[in-house]
């Protein structure tokens, strides 16, 4: 019996052949176009991941000819948005990234009491000139957070987004503006910190407290 993925491939490639190396090497390749359409579209238009794969497959693909079989992780995009930034912003994104990571890292001190942690782009190093900063923060009461906001008269919009954990679940995103950089709080109860510091496949680390966007900049300026 032939896989859907395969059917669907030969429809869209004229490919006739039994299953075999050839399949899974178009199908990489295939996988590797995808991810590098998606990374140029999340450096220059500020796509999400899920947007610019989305998108990039339609691109490559057509309307019909999308399947998960040759749709890239996001850990393969972000490797092709290192490489899009070393190729085409060696000039420019490094110090957009420095000056990122020192705003979040300002923002994190005043919020300290609610155990922040920096995530997305600015902490994997490959924030561009669209990134904005996302912080997850752990506390008991989500109220907290928007009192000690208004109390500093930040006005913030309030909306959702999924659980890491998924599962249905979602979280509170509070979203505000500093020093024309977007700013968004995504509150989870202290109970969700102990299955969130896990590492990444390849070593790679989803978060990062204080100390560690501390280091992370001090690294920065050394390089620099």
């Amino acid at each position: 019996m032939i896989l859907p993925d395969l059917l669907l491939y030969a429809a869209c490639y004229g490919y006739h052949g039994a299953m075999g190396q050839d399949y899974f090497s178009d199908a990489s390749a295939i996988r590797t176009e995808i991810a590098v359409a998606a990374a140029r579209l999340i450096a220059e238009d500020g796509a999400t991941y899920g947007a610019a794969k989305r998108k990039a497959a339609k691109q490559i693909l057509g309307d019909d000819c999308v399947s998960g079989e040759f749709l890239p992780d996001n850990t393969q995009i972000e490797d092709e948005l290192r490489i899009y930034n070393e190729l085409f912003l060696r000039d420019s994104q490094p110090s957009r990234l420095q000056h990122l990571r020192q705003l979040a890292l300002v923002v994190m001190e005043e919020l300290e009491q609610f155990q922040p942690y920096l995530t997305g782009a600015v902490l994997n190093g490959t924030a561009g000139e669209h990134s904005e900063i996302h912080l997850q923060l752990f506390t008991d009461n989500e109220k907290d957070v928007e009192i000690f906001l208004l109390n500093r008269n930040v006005q913030f919009d309030v909306s959702e987004l999924p659980h890491f954990r998924g599962q249905g679940k979602k979280v509170e995103v509070i979203s505000f503006m500093r020093q024309n950089e977007g700013i968004h709080l995504a509150l989870y109860q202290p109970d969700d910190l102990r299955g969130a510091l896990k590492v990444r496949s390849g070593g790679r680390v989803e978060r990062a407290n204080v100390d560690a966007v501390r280091l992370l900049i001090e690294q920065d300026e050394r390089a620099s």
